[in-house]
């Protein structure tokens, strides 16, 4: 069954803490604080839209959640629990800081109906969140999963590669404590630069450098393919494409696209390409021939017929053909040459 979400932006309600790349109101749209009322209102209207079969999430993001007052929470949450008792919702998520799971917070929100709950972790290095002014430290976030995990919460990491002074060997120490950690999802959301944050000033004053597309392209594929091959879902790479985020005058600069989450998918499918050509050694195919599953077909050409030009240039591959068939299951290729015939998928290269 498909998941819907209902999403809910509480734009830095909670929030003690002014991170430097932060602007939740830029970003979400939404300048006032949401209501008990409101919240009804989204939930009520989003249910009407629902024509088919779908496991539906209420989904409260933007701010941070336990940071409020547990009235408050109570309040804002009594809308989306009265929808779960109701059958009319499936589950109930929450997002907020690691410094925030007190294990009072959390039975709270397990008796309101609140069955996930998402760290805003952003990096495991100390530097890194320091320099973010992120105001916890990895030990908050190591304390605070393993909490949810002891009172049987479900848990989700986000994490953000091109943070001021993150390098990649900072970014594969993230990945591998996250992996240690067993969330049962990541969100990955490259960092950009939004005006009026403090990060927007370090960038005027050429003291930050953000990612460039194809560098948070290739960062964001390395931790999906690491994080899928140790079993742990990646939901999203990419912030949501939105009216706010295509501004010129909102986004300044860094990896943001509307498109970003297939360009990863996409470079991910040139690295299974290039690693079958690359073990033929010299002696590559002249002609190979591509099945793949009919929904994987734009991710695999990559943008502008990127993947497959490549394919051709650096490996002087002569024809490259691809062939829709809905036998081959989805994130898979079979790649037959020379009357030989290798399936590929993100973590090996299989002869039949």
């Amino acid at each position: 069954m498909k998941h819907y979400i209902i999403p809910v932006f509480i734009p830095h309600l909670g929030c003690v803490h002014e991170c430097v790349f932060c602007n939740q109101k830029k970003i979400t749209g939404f300048e006032t604080p949401v209501t008990a009322a409101q919240v009804s209102a989204i939930i009520s209207e989003r249910l009407q839209n629902i024509t088919q079969q779908r496991r539906i999430e209420v989904a409260f993001y933007g701010g941070s959640f336990t940071a409020l007052p547990k009235s408050t929470q109570n309040e804002l949450l009594a809308p989306a629990t009265k929808a779960l008792k109701a059958g009319y919702i499936h589950a109930i998520r929450v997002s907020t800081r690691p410094d925030c799971i007190e294990r009072d917070t959390v039975k709270n929100l397990i008796c309101q109906g609140v069955s996930i709950v998402e760290l805003g972790v952003q990096s495991l290095d100390n530097d890194v969140l320091d320099k973010a002014k992120r105001g916890h430290d990895r030990q908050s976030v190591i304390k605070a999963v393993n909490r949810l995990k002891e009172l049987g919460m479900r848990c989700g990491l986000q994490l953000m590669p091109g943070l001021p002074g993150e390098d990649w060997l900072s970014l594969i120490k993230t990945v591998r404590l996250a992996i240690s950690l067993q969330p049962e999802f990541v969100r990955i959301y490259p960092t950009i630069v939004i005006e009026d944050t403090v990060l927007a000033n370090l960038y005027r004053q050429g003291r930050y450098q953000p990612l460039s597309l194809e560098q948070a392209v290739v960062r964001s594929a390395y931790m999906k393919l690491v994080f899928e091959q140790a079993g742990i879902a990646v939901i999203r790479t990419g912030l949501q494409a939105s009216a706010e985020l295509d501004s010129k005058t909102n986004v300044l600069a860094g990896s943001y696209h509307p498109a970003f989450g297939e360009m990863v998918d996409s470079y991910i499918f040139y690295l299974m390409l290039a690693g079958f050509a690359e073990q033929k050694g010299a002696a590559y195919p002249q002609d190979i021939i591509i099945r793949h599953n009919p929904q994987d077909c734009s991710k695999i050409r990559g943008q502008y017929n990127k993947n497959i030009n490549n394919l051709k240039q650096f490996y002087h591959i002569k024809m490259v053909s691809l062939y829709p068939d809905s036998r081959v299951k989805k994130d898979f290729l079979l790649i037959e040459f020379e009357g030989q015939s290798v399936i590929l998928n993100k973590n090996m290269i299989t002869s039949i």
